[in-house]
Order: C-alpha cells, then structure tokens, then sequence
C-alpha cells in the first residue's frame, strides 16, 4: 500500500486475548501489527489510510486504531470515535474453556428476537450518563441468543453472575463464550473461590483503557 518492498519483519505473537471469546483478540493482534510496522517504517501511512486499509483485512480491526471508544456499523470497519464517557472502570471477564465460532452463532440466530432499539438512542444513553447508561436495558446483544442456544451452560453462567453483588451489568461479550461483568464483586477473594476454581472457567480481572491522543502512542495497560 505504501509502495515499501524492501523491509521484511519477523515477529513473535504472545497471546493474552482468549481465542473464540467475542474480545476481538486476532482483530487486536492484526491492529498492533499494523500499527508496530508503520511506526518501524517512519510512519508512511497515516491515522487514517491505516484505518481505511483495516476493513478490507477484517471487519473488527478498524475499532482497535480507534483510542478505545468508538460507534461502528456495517461489519464493524465503519468506525466514529467516540470520546469516552467514563474514566477507568473495572470489570471482571469470565471465559469458559468452551468455544464457539462465529458463523455458528450467526447461523443459530433468531431474526425475529433481535432487538428493536435503536443503536444510536442507545449511545446517547451512554454518552449522557456513563458506563451506568442509565438502566440495564441499554445493555443489549443479540448474539446472546443464538449462543445460548448452542451452549445452555452459557446462559447458567451468566445467571450465576447476575447473582454476584457488587456487579452493576453482566452481558456477554460479541458473539461469545466471555461473559463480562462491569464493577467489583463485593467480596472478590469468595467471587474467585467460586468462579476461577470451577473447572473450564478462567476468570481476568481486568479495567477499561484508553489510547492517549498523539502519534507513534498505543494502548498500555496498567494491570
């Protein structure tokens, strides 16, 4: 794209994103990629031709060049920044060991189920109250179903968590099989005991995080 053919790069891959959990983590992976070459290059593409050349190698890359908020349609590569309403927050990722692939959830799903809010009234939410949004019904993923579904320990999982006091919303995350839950458990030492103990279920307590403005800077977490 940039005309460059002289330089060749080897890289090793640490994964720290969960494989078939709906976090985005080989559309994160193929972003950084991206990212680390055009700044080793000296930056022959900008913010932008970065953000256009994303969607034509996968439709959720486009959303890890954003700063770690945005509103994005079509197949995830139409990308609007959004400036984030809420500071750090902590959330709690529960993944079991069970997968499932996207174009299985995808063909499990129910068109007559899906939610009719409108998706841009459900980001005013946001944007004007914060990661609250003003009531858990803005809270919504479609993709719950078709999951569910095809896993109905899915669905027991997210109803063990519903029960955890201390948490404010728990969802699944894309299309699965991570379950986020945003806040603190109330006693996080018992929450472990029980969760992170229960066979083929890893838990990552983990935070939102932002990528500063300015360029050659990435995301860098602070757990």
């Amino acid at each position: 794209k940039t005309g460059t053919t002289d330089k060749n790069f080897k890289a090793n891959l640490v994964k720290q994103v969960p494989a078939q959990a709906g976090l985005g983590g080989g559309s994160g992976n193929a972003a950084a990629a991206m990212f680390g070459a055009n700044e080793l290059l000296g930056r022959p593409a900008s913010q932008e031709e970065l953000v256009e050349w994303s969607g034509e190698l996968g439709s959720d890359i486009t959303f890890f060049l954003s700063h770690g908020t945005a509103y994005c349609t079509g197949r995830g590569e139409i990308m609007t920044p959004v400036k984030a309403p809420f500071g750090k927050v902590k959330l709690c990722i529960v993944k079991p060991d069970i997968g499932l692939s996207t174009p299985q959830v995808f063909g499990a799903l129910d068109y007559d189920q899906l939610s009719k809010e409108d998706p841009e009234d459900l980001l005013a939410r946001f944007l004007e109250f914060g990661i609250d949004a003003d009531g858990d019904d803005a809270y919504i993923n479609d993709l719950e179903q078709p999951a569910f579904d095809c896993i109905p320990e899915l669905k027991a999982l997210k109803d063990d968590l519903l029960k955890v006091k201390g948490f404010d919303h728990v969802m699944m995350s894309g299309s699965g099989t991570s379950i986020f839950c945003v806040g603190e458990p109330d006693d996080m030492d018992a929450f472990m005991a029980e969760f992170n103990s229960r066979e083929g279920v890893s838990v990552f307590p983990t935070e939102f995080i932002q990528r500063e403005e300015g360029e050659g800077v990435w995301f860098e977490g602070s757990l």
